[in-house]
């Protein structure tokens, strides 16, 4: 298998992760992936102890309507979200009518008490044999959750569709009983309690909603779609409060998706994902933000977008989608920075110079052999969604038709 694009960057191996070889968030554990689908609902394993030569292990199918997007490993536990399928829906066939709605109102959970067909909330599982996940707990959550953040201990952060809300908001979940996961603490933008008379100040077809956000010490920091930075106290669990919020959309154009804080150099990492097909969200950015003080964050650059071809004019998604996110027992820089790019894959910066990042490495892989995506218009592009680097610098990226890439830096 030979990339389109490669530079200081090579391909390892590969996997169709069983035939279901759409993928969303992966994490790899004890020589196993664990990767949530975008079409086939559910989640799979895949085999990576030898990752020239990876091998299905596994799926976990999800309940009628729901998928498992997105998921976390840690202390021997796998947490993975429920919430509905949102492209299993006719309503959602072009994408926009998702991204430019309020999920709450799109998906009908802004009243209370209205039907649903989906399941909602938080699944737990024992990994305490490798590769074989065993479910112990679920906490129900009213419209599902999106997306979490956990690195073990007590503490996971995820964000919750609520009943009565407009759109996703920030949720502390007890973990200290996994069998038994509990809500502790909740917090949103004035103007998403929509069953308690709150008025939304932002316009219909903005998506004020969290996407998820990165803890670190008693600092959360949210990536809130449209509505950009929020910075959160969360040194009360039980009662997170607003340090700062920051929103440079307009006039730039949103979307944000990823917070990563680099606490020895008092920077955070900001990515705005483009969701939108053939460039139509425009240009996102990648953003260098100076947080020496959390309740004033000072853009400093953004990352060169790629210049080794024309990908805004090659269709699907262009831009970026996501970042590894140094958690802990995995590869960790504050100077290294690891994205994907969708249709332009791979881009590695290098941030030693926060004013002037420069890239240092990239990867396109070849377009996917087959579609997993059915939607109407949608074209054989590479899609590089999510990326997770082990600790040995392996990197192990997902696409959403085209499987598992295990790739190394070599820059």
């Amino acid at each position: 298998m030979t990339p389109d694009h490669a530079r200081n960057m090579r391909l390892i191996g590969h996997s169709d992760q069983g035939g279901k070889a759409d993928g969303i968030q992966v994490m790899v554990h004890e020589g196993f992936a664990y990767i949530g689908h975008l079409f086939s609902q559910g989640f799979s394993i895949v085999d990576v102890r030898d990752p020239k030569n990876p091998k299905p292990a596994g799926y976990v199918a999800a309940p009628p309507n729901t998928w498992n997007v997105h998921l976390q490993v840690a202390d021997e536990l796998l947490l993975v979200i429920h919430g509905k399928d949102v492209f299993a829906d006719a309503a959602f066939a072009d994408e926009a009518n998702y991204y430019k709605a309020a999920a709450g109102a799109a998906l009908g959970t802004a009243a209370p008490n209205t039907a649903r067909n989906w399941d909602a909330g938080l699944a737990v599982y024992d990994l305490s044999t490798p590769g074989q996940p065993r479910r112990i707990g679920f906490m129900a959550v009213s419209g599902g959750i999106h997306r979490i953040w956990w690195t073990g201990g007590q503490w996971a952060y995820v964000s919750a569709l609520l009943d009565g809300y407009t759109d996703f908001i920030f949720m502390t979940v007890d973990m200290s009983d996994p069998t038994n996961p509990r809500e502790a603490g909740r917090y949103a933008l004035p103007g998403m309690h929509q069953a308690a008379g709150e008025t939304p100040s932002w316009a219909a077809n903005r998506k004020f909603g969290l996407h998820h956000a990165l803890v670190s010490g008693d600092i959360a920091w949210g990536a809130w779609r449209d509505a950009g930075l929020v910075v959160m106290d969360v040194a009360d669990r039980a009662n997170p409060k607003l340090i700062k919020h920051v929103n440079w959309s307009p006039p730039f154009q949103g979307g944000t998706h990823n917070c990563l804080p680099l606490t020895d150099r008092d920077l955070l990492v900001v990515l705005d994902e483009a969701v939108l097909d053939d460039f139509e969200d425009g240009l996102k950015n990648i953003w260098i933000f100076d947080v020496k003080d959390p309740a004033n964050p000072i853009p400093l650059s953004t990352m060169p977008p790629p210049s080794d071809a024309s990908y805004a004019r090659k269709g699907a998604h262009y831009g970026p989608h996501n970042i590894h996110e140094n958690r802990p027992d995995t590869f960790q820089s504050s100077s290294l920075i690891f994205s994907t790019w969708q249709n332009a894959g791979v881009r590695i910066f290098d941030i030693s110079d926060e004013c002037l990042p420069k890239e240092v490495g990239a990867l396109v892989p070849p377009p996917p052999r087959s579609m997993m995506d059915q939607r109407p218009g949608k074209k054989p592009i590479i899609q590089s969604c999510d990326i997770f680097v082990d600790k040995a610098g392996l990197i192990y990226v997902t696409d959403y038709n085209a499987g598992l890439y295990i790739m190394e830096y070599t820059g």
